[in-house]
């Protein structure tokens, strides 16, 4: 008599009966992503419609590439993408190697409860909101009761403007990523640094080799497809600069510095109701970051490493 094939028998024949709880364990994370990741793109069609939430999307008009056209010829295009750029390439040159600095000096130190001290003190700021971060840059570098212009002004010099500064807008808000986010990063490299082997440096040791000269042969490299992972991770999200931080930061002295396209679609989208036009802004920013991605994949790949696909 032939036995009737299941889906439980099914799933036991390619091996998946094996791991069912592991894959069971799966299905909040898919669903999160089909949810909240994948199923917001069907939205994605509002940036070729005239959109009326009174219509929805089936019923609004399609107007083809009209709102690209009308973004990428509005003057304002030109200094949207300049701050996001301006403010990626910050984030690759200064922001990026920070964690990795870190994560080799912890590596270093030898006194166990030192070392847990240190990295919880690093972590810490992590887990404090933005708002939060704001409101503490506001405290200590305001004009009007500012704790660091205070004790200028009491060595007898001149208080400085360093929230409407245009000079100095990007550098704060790069200082206040390193100080929040840096310590954070560490962990990924921290791991990384675990899993070489030890007896590397002993024999390096046994050659004569100096502390730098066992950072460069050894740590470096053996970190460095961790590092080249992360990096292409980092392109991904290279136009995603920080929409809470700056919608927090930015004031009208600073906004032709510090205007990117996040801040520019919730202004122009959410509180203008220019649905279908933030829709085409989004839509661009993903795509050019899809484009980094891939490139720097494929990049990553012609260099003799993994890549993440």
């Amino acid at each position: 008599m032939k036995q009737k094939t299941t889906f439980l028998t099914r799933t036991k024949r390619f091996g998946l009966g094996k791991e069912k709880w592991l894959y069971i364990m799966m299905i909040p994370g898919i669903l999160y992503y089909l949810i909240f990741r994948y199923g917001p793109m069907f939205g994605l069609m509002m940036a070729f419609q005239d959109f009326n939430v009174f219509l929805g999307f089936f019923r609004s008009p399609f107007v083809g590439f009209e709102h690209f056209i009308r973004f990428f010829s509005t003057p304002v295009f030109g200094m949207l993408f300049r701050n996001t750029l301006i403010f990626g390439f910050m984030n690759i040159v200064f922001y990026f190697p920070i964690p990795i600095i870190l994560a080799i000096i912890l590596n270093e130190i030898r006194v166990i409860w030192y070392k847990r001290f240190t990295q919880t003190l690093i972590y810490i700021p992590h887990f404090i909101s933005w708002v939060v971060v704001c409101s503490i840059t506001y405290t200590f570098l305001t004009v009007d009761g500012g704790i660091v212009n205070g004790i200028i002004e009491s060595m007898g010099g001149t208080a400085v403007r360093f929230l409407t500064d245009r000079n100095l807008f990007r550098p704060l808000i790069m200082g206040q990523i390193i100080w929040k986010e840096a310590g954070w990063g560490t962990i990924i490299f921290l791991a990384a640094l675990s899993s070489i082997d030890p007896e590397l440096y002993a024999a390096a040791e046994v050659d004569g080799a100096s502390r730098w000269q066992k950072l460069w042969y050894i740590t470096l490299p053996g970190i460095r497809s961790t590092i080249i992972i992360l990096l292409i991770l980092r392109l991904g999200s290279f136009l995603n600069t920080g929409f809470e931080q700056l919608l927090l930061m930015i004031n009208a002295l600073t906004r032709s510095v510090g205007e990117v396209f996040d801040t520019y679609v919730y202004a122009t989208g959410i509180l203008g109701g220019q649905f279908s036009f933030t829709a085409a802004v989004g839509f661009f920013k993903s795509l050019v970051s899809l484009i980094l991605v891939i490139g720097a994949n494929s990049l990553a790949k012609k260099i003799g490493e993994e890549g993440i696909f």
